[in-house]
């Protein structure tokens, strides 16, 4: 029989009120702070345990995060991290590519002086995260770059179901695992998006999000089958 093995995600957990959502949110935080592989096992007992409260939220948390493709669930095998085919994770990167080309066209008549300032400012975080050749940094900060950019459209359906698409994908951390050059190369979209937004060229900047994507799939295409991460 073989030893039981802690689940990685009760290590990443911090005690909350004892309140469905509450426990719900401390759960999707976990997930998607990228310290929870796809597939590590989510026991409910023990994930009850540390917040102090029945297994009846736990399991309506988990409830809800199945509906948002966060976890998964199968009979006499418990709950689990969703994992990922690799077809299915190129589906996601493309919706995400489809709802942020939505966006930019009314981000960029829509910025405000505070928008542009906040939208220079992520990009000097992941300026930074280059530099120091910090993976996971630059994996976090690249979402609030693209944030930075579309957030301005005051598109509010539509920003939601992004961040819902960008969520799916975020326990595969695919930014960790491509090559420090391939990061550099994604970068230099970065700047050449941020350039548009600022010049507010809503063209130029959809035509180098557009590109930006594509070399995005390409690299996605060809993640390492060998670490777990995906089905």
């Amino acid at each position: 029989m073989r030893p039981h093995r802690r689940s990685a995600l009760l290590q990443q957990l911090v005690a909350v009120a004892p309140s469905q959502q509450a426990v719900l949110d401390e759960l999707r935080r976990a997930i998607l702070d990228g310290g929870v592989p796809p597939g590590t096992p989510i026991p409910l007992a023990e994930v009850a345990e540390v917040f102090g409260v029945s297994q009846i939220p736990v399991r309506e948390a988990l409830k809800t995060l199945i509906g948002e493709g966060l976890v998964a669930h199968r009979r006499n095998a418990g709950y689990t991290v969703a994992l990922l085919t690799a077809q299915e994770l190129r589906e996601m990167y493309i919706v995400r590519e489809t709802l942020e080309s939505a966006s930019l066209m009314a981000a960029v008549a829509n910025a405000t002086e505070a928008d542009r300032d906040a939208a220079i400012a992520a990009n000097a975080v992941l300026e930074q995260a280059i530099a120091d050749d910090d993976a996971a940094t630059y994996h976090r900060e690249s979402r609030q770059f693209h944030a930075a950019l579309t957030r301005p459209s005051r598109m509010h359906r539509l920003l939601h179901m992004l961040e819902a698409a960008w969520n799916v994908t975020e326990p595969v951390q695919s930014m960790v695992h491509v090559r420090a050059d391939e990061r550099v190369q994604l970068h230099a979209d970065h700047r050449e998006m941020l350039d548009a937004f600022l010049m507010r060229d809503a063209e130029r900047l959809v035509a180098a999000s557009e590109a930006h994507a594509a070399r995005l799939n390409a690299v996605i295409a060809v993640l390492p089958t060998g670490t777990g991460l995906l089905a």
